[in-house]
């Protein structure tokens, strides 16, 4: 059995999606595009450009603060499309394969019973919609194929906490949804104090007694300007968080920052980053086509070294198989990215295989393996 750990399911980028509103939905696409590597291209003759022209204030809190481009979605290509100085250019952020901007259940389904993934964890994104009864509806369609996290709006837990606690909890206990995501990005766009504590206190002694795994995407706070020691930090504050909070499972998303720790040719990680797995009840995601498959090609033999390293420190029945479907299309295929694993990491055993491709998701969503 395999089980995607992180793929996502959503309507097209100018539907309303959860949003309060088209354009507001399509103001966090445009945002999320600017502050992505994917490169971005003048339509009329492909010349590469910066994305960064899609953006004011990096600063700005949300709905932050956009340059006025003309952000859309071009029906017709299936991409978004933004014009400046009567340029059209677009942003390779979405795979090309995607119809009309949208990955939904029936297309989920359709890739993962090619590449022969029997179940798949959806995550949640701000710029691909908030919509909890979208994500309730496509596991009624699949009940045995896919669970999904609930959606955070993280910048809003320090003005209204109470609001944020109910969605979070209606959307657990109301809807069925089976884990939290929380980004620590969208909180600092808040203020720069640590999440683990503070105005986030009411947040979390509400939400941790929901009894659902929450996992974490960390990014470093963008008051520290060394990215590596920040990221550093986050870890640190994790750490603080599960100690106040021992009995909740978690997972880092993606696994660590991996782009902060290329060393030439390899990933280069210090020995303080695997401190927080002295802690029992933390996983890692094993997601690198997605993360370095712009630097490194199939079977991404730079990364191995990390692979191995990843099963001494941390374990195999702490080790979950994820791929960012159906963004990892941008570098390979489906199959690839359970298949190097599968296939060319030697230093696992059956065992360390079975975990990692289905064992620990599993045991982390309560999912019974055949």
């Amino acid at each position: 059995m395999i089980i995607d750990s992180h793929i996502y399911c959503f309507p097209a980028l100018d539907s309303l999606a959860g949003h309060r509103s088209v354009p507001e939905h399509l103001r966090a696409v445009q945002w999320g595009h600017s502050r992505h590597q994917q490169p971005a291209i003048r339509i009329r003759d492909r010349t590469p450009v910066r994305p960064e022209t899609l953006l004011l204030d990096p600063n700005g809190e949300p709905p932050w603060y956009l340059a006025h481009v003309d952000f859309r979605v071009d029906h017709t290509h299936h991409r978004v499309a933004y014009t400046v100085d009567g340029e059209d250019y677009t942003q390779h952020y979405l795979p090309p394969n995607l119809h009309d901007t949208a990955f939904d259940a029936a297309s989920a389904i359709a890739e993962m019973d090619y590449a022969g993934v029997d179940m798949a964890l959806m995550h949640t994104e701000l710029m691909l919609g908030r919509d909890v009864p979208y994500l309730a509806d496509c596991i009624r369609r699949y009940p045995d194929r896919f669970r999904s996290m609930a959606p955070v709006d993280e910048w809003r837990i320090r003005s209204d906490p109470d609001g944020v606690i109910r969605e979070v909890t209606d959307a657990i206990r109301g809807f069925g949804l089976h884990a939290i995501k929380f980004s620590t990005f969208y909180a600092y766009t808040a203020g720069p104090e640590p999440w683990d504590d503070g105005l986030y206190r009411p947040f979390w002694e509400a939400i941790t007694k929901l009894g659902v795994p929450i996992f974490f995407t960390l990014r470093p706070n963008p008051d520290i300007a060394d990215l590596r020691e920040a990221y550093l930090h986050e870890l640190d504050i994790l750490k603080r968080w599960m100690e106040r909070y021992p009995d909740n499972v978690c997972s880092l998303t993606h696994g660590f920052r991996w782009r902060l720790f290329r060393d030439g040719e390899r990933l280069s990680l210090p020995d303080r980053i695997w401190e927080p797995f002295g802690n029992p009840k933390l996983n890692i995601e094993v997601s690198f086509p997605i993360r370095i498959g712009d630097w490194w090609d199939y079977p991404w033999r730079e990364t191995w070294a990390t692979h191995e390293a990843m099963l001494r420190n941390v374990g195999s029945d702490r080790m979950l198989w994820g791929t960012d479907m159906p963004f990892q299309n941008r570098y390979c295929t489906y199959r690839q990215s359970h298949q190097y694993i599968e296939k060319y990491l030697d230093f696992l055993g059956p065992q360390d295989r079975r975990m990692i491709m289905a064992g620990t998701a599993a045991r982390i969503l309560g999912i019974s393996l055949p």
